[in-house]
């Protein structure tokens, strides 16, 4: 047992150890997190009370059942206390929390720019020592909030911040992925014994026995039912009631003997959602209760009030008072709390409160409520918006109307991720209408549904019928079909030449941006590369393109081989994203740009963005670009020869969430286990993989068309060139009709591996002659190299592996240095094995990331914003790097080859 204050754990050594633990950590400076999850009353609050008597300044907040459909309540709570150093934080992190508050301006923006904005403030809070947040009842919190604060928890690092969530036993009730969890589980027999005799200590041997047996060890139950047993009858058997419910039962039974006004006030302030004295006691004062009402409440243990806030004994309580009224008791506890609440700033809460009064359909009601989702949607309050519509259409008088705010609730929950919520509102909506053109809006929420939920082929056909439907209306039909570019591409060709016929016949106005970027889609999935990526982009912008659009542009850009553009394009629509605090559309763009930076042959630089892509995708739960990055990770892994790391990466990247064998991912790990394998030697399994990439769906996809030089090689080697099938004629036709010298340097590599034996070396030379990225044209070099000492030149030979050997080596690229150094050592030439690129081997993707940005003369707080860290965390990374770098100080990073590939 364990003293704080004037209350006593029984049984909770491990458990407050754990706690002690990640305190003392925080008092050194380093952040953690903590999910404490247990059934109802099983001690979670208790614990969270004993981390808040341990003497580090704290900050609480609670979820609460009656706001789960207001954005932020449960933020606001957490943050108020430091909200004024909320002028320290960077300008759009400082406008994004304003307005998450209703305090500034409300524009629509990312979300998780507000999550951020909390980190910051956060860390800005334990500047000068630890800081504990606590949040109980997280099961409860608004969506806005768990999300934000869950965005906030898996980046804290160095900023001496513990946070730690008490929530519901199931993992769907707070799903908190990643994060260290602690279940909270009954007490052990001696515990509970213990803690029956503290509180009720004559208790007959009789009800004591059935105590300890009915409560199962839960402290809640221990302390709140012997009232309950000793009004039952002496020989009753065991209730069949789960326990939470009889301990709703054990509280309503308290509330029933309080005075009627006492009921009454406690009832309004059940209702309220919202802590404060003052409306509740407004609100109550119109059914005929008043303050002196509370007091029987304050002297029964069931409530406490500061004259500021009124907080119940335990959300069981509340659930009880609240679920026991009559209804037309809670109906009138509604009216009244909707007519107290006038106030501009309290009009969302009382547009739930007059929904939650209304007894039948009220346009005025709707329209209130309407007016709450607009306002959640700015915010950023995506759940509580879509909430708000579907009560508002429910509401409805107007036909019309009501259809209207279906679309809105069922775009809104697609827009969010809520896949399933948005399939079926959009059905509900569908029924509803028989305009075509919102039909065809309505298709495309429920097409995007499915094939998030990983029915790409119902998704793709739902998809082609609503850009049918939508002829009339050419620019949506547009945007539809540019979707379906997307789906296909997970199925094949036949797919893609479906969506690519309509697309191409749609009669879209030039002075449009997506005549533009539709022309560009086309080109790349014909091989007609008619148009530079660069003016194309340039002539959408003029013409106010999407930024969506020009993310697909990326995809397409891959395809057609134009790489060094796609690198240009991402980097400026990511910093775009940085400047403006969009953390969304990152992934896609990270994992495009890295998919860039391996084919120019810099996979350091790749490693750095596919990191970060990868961490922000599981931050924010992207799913389909956490494998598709995973993937991309394995495949520079086993560029390097690292196994381990290649098939963990791979292993996720396939991961039964993602779709298993289908996932997003799946073409870039099978491209990374045969890069693996052609690697470290084992061919057979290698060509199985590439074989694997000239079949549908992936055959036209970016890898697929990349690994035939791979899928080459391997035929050969294994001595069955008619294995490599018609690689040799894909790579000519790209060639011709990409007209770039490095793929022409990979076709005639592949000529003299598949060629005659005396034409091999005027293909090597040409291959050469043409140049390409570093890593290929080291290969081409080996294989020369390769071919010159078979043929007994020993010291052509040793000019085409020495070099080689040396690029592969700045590259990191392990197997293949090995491969070279044993070819110079069979001509007799000894090479000593070097591992490392130099200054920057040590560092990781994360630490070089920061110190490239150190070394422009971007401050701490510069970086953090960029990074979507917190200042202290860069401080961190940065001194952590110092001394592997070979410095003291931030003035000598500028004169460091940071930028060396």
């Amino acid at each position: 047992m364990t003293g704080y204050g004037e209350r006593m754990l029984h049984g909770r050594e491990a458990d407050q150890a754990r706690i002690d633990r990640l305190l003392a950590d925080a008092r050194e400076g380093r952040s953690g997190v903590l999910v404490l999850r247990g059934e109802a009353g099983i001690g979670k609050t208790a614990l969270l009370d004993y981390a808040a008597a341990q003497g580090i300044p704290s900050v609480r907040s609670a979820g609460v059942e009656s706001e789960a459909e207001l954005p932020f309540a449960g933020l606001h709570l957490l943050v108020r206390p430091g909200m004024a150093l909320v002028d320290t934080l960077p300008e759009r992190q400082r406008a994004a929390l304003r307005g998450a508050f209703g305090l500034g301006a409300q524009e629509p923006g990312d979300r998780l720019l507000i999550g951020l904005a909390v980190l910051s403030l956060l860390a800005e809070e334990a500047a000068e020592g630890p800081l504990l947040c606590l949040i109980d009842d997280a099961h409860w919190l608004d969506r806005a909030t768990a999300e934000t604060l869950l965005f906030a928890a898996r980046r804290l690092d160095a900023e001496g911040v513990a946070m730690i969530f008490a929530t519901r036993a199931g993992a769907h009730d707070f799903p908190a992925p990643g994060l260290p969890e602690l279940e909270v589980t009954a007490l052990r027999q001696d515990a509970a014994a213990a803690l029956v005799d503290a509180g009720t200590p004559d208790l007959a041997p009789t009800l004591r026995y059935r105590l300890l047996t009915e409560a199962g060890g839960n402290p809640l139950a221990l302390r709140e039912l012997p009232a309950v047993l000793a009004a039952e009858s002496a020989d009753a058997g065991p209730n069949p009631l789960p326990l939470t419910q009889r301990l709703q039962v054990a509280f309503y039974g308290r509330v029933s003997r309080l005075p009627a006004g006492t009921r009454t006030l406690l009832l309004v302030a059940a209702a309220a959602g919202t802590a404060e004295v003052d409306p509740v006691l407004r609100a109550a004062a119109t059914l005929g209760a008043g303050l002196a009402d509370l007091q029987p409440a304050e002297d029964g243990g069931l409530v406490h009030t500061d004259g500021r806030a009124l907080t119940f004994r335990h959300p069981l309580l509340r659930s009880a008072i609240y679920q026991g009224a009559p209804l037309a008791q809670r109906l009138a506890a509604h009216a009244a709390l909707a007519a107290t609440l006038t106030a501009p700033e309290d009009a969302d809460l009382r547009a739930w409160h007059l929904a939650s009064a209304a007894t039948g359909p009220d346009e005025a009601v709707a329209a209130a409520l309407a007016d709450t989702a607009d306002r959640a949607r700015a915010r950023s309050g995506y759940h509580g918006a879509v909430a708000a519509y579907e009560r508002a259409a429910a509401l409805s008088t107007d036909p019309a109307a009501r259809v209207g705010r279906l679309v809105l609730a069922a775009e809104t929950a697609g827009e969010t991720g809520m896949h399933e919520l948005a399939d079926r509102l959009a059905e509900r909506a569908a029924a509803q209408t028989t305009d075509p053109l919102l039909a065809a809006r309505l298709d495309l929420v429920r097409g995007l549904a499915e094939f998030g939920a990983g029915k790409r082929l119902p998704a793709h056909r739902r998809l082609v019928a609503a850009a049918d439907a939508a002829r009339r209306e050419p620019l949506l039909a547009a945007r539809i079909l540019t979707v379906a570019v997307h789906t296909a591409w997970y199925l094949g060709d036949e797919e893609l030449g479906e969506v690519t016929e309509r697309l191409a016949t749609l009669p879209l106005p030039e002075d449009d941006s997506l005549s533009h970027t539709t022309g560009y889609v086309l080109d790349g999935v014909h091989g007609r590369f008619r148009a530079e990526l660069r003016a194309t982009v340039d002539a959408a912008r003029a013409t106010g393109v999407d930024a969506r659009d020009l993310v697909q542009l990326c995809g397409v850009g891959l395809v057609i081989g134009h790489d060094e553009q796609v690198t240009e394009l991402a980097a400026d629509l990511v910093a775009d994203c940085r400047d403006q605090g969009r953390i969304g559309p990152l992934p896609t763009l990270l994992f495009f740009r890295a998919e860039a930076e391996t084919f120019l042959g810099r996979p350091r630089e790749a490693l750095v963005v596919a990191t970060e892509g990868a961490r922000i995708a599981e931050d924010i739960g992207q799913g389909h670009w956490v494998s598709q990055l995973s993937a991309c990770l394995a495949y520079l892994a086993a560029l390097g020869g690292d196994e381990a790391t290649c098939r963990a990466a791979a292993d996720r990247a396939l991961a039964e969430e993602f779709g298993g064998a289908d996932a997003p991912g799946a073409s870039w790990a099978h491209a990374a286990l045969g890069l693996l394998d052609l690697g470290l030697g084992r061919v057979d399994s290698a060509m199985s993989r590439f074989e694997t990439l000239t079949e549908e769906p992936f055959r036209h996809m970016v890898i697929g068309l990349r690994s035939l030089p791979d899928l080459v090689e391997a035929a050969v080697r294994l001595a069955d060139p008619a294995r490599a099938g018609d690689a040799l004629d894909r790579l000519d036709g790209w060639a011709e009709a990409s007209r770039q010298d490095w793929v022409g340097a990979l076709a005639a590599r592949a000529r003299a591996l598949l060629g005659p034996d005396d034409r091999a070396e005027e293909h090597f030379r040409t291959s050469l002659e043409l140049g390409g990225r570093p890593f290929e044209r080291a290969r081409t070099q080996l294989l020369y190299g390769e071919w010159l000492r078979r043929n007994r030149r020993k010291v052509d030979a040793r000019t085409q592996l020495q070099p080689a050997m040396e690029t592969f080596q700045r590259l990191d690229a392990a197997p293949w240095a090995e491969r070279a150094r044993v070819e110079l050592g069979a001509l007799g030439v000894g090479a000593a094995a070097r591992a490392g690129s130099g200054v920057l081997a040590a560092l990781t993707p994360q630490e070089l990331q920061i110190v490239r940005l150190a070394a422009q003369g971007m401050t701490n707080r510069d970086i953090a914003a960029q990074l979507f860290l917190s200042p202290r965390t860069v401080g961190h990374h940065l001194y952590k790097a110092y001394p592997k770098l070979g410095v003291v100080s931030r003035g000598e990073l500028a004169a460091l080859p940071l930028d060396a590939e």
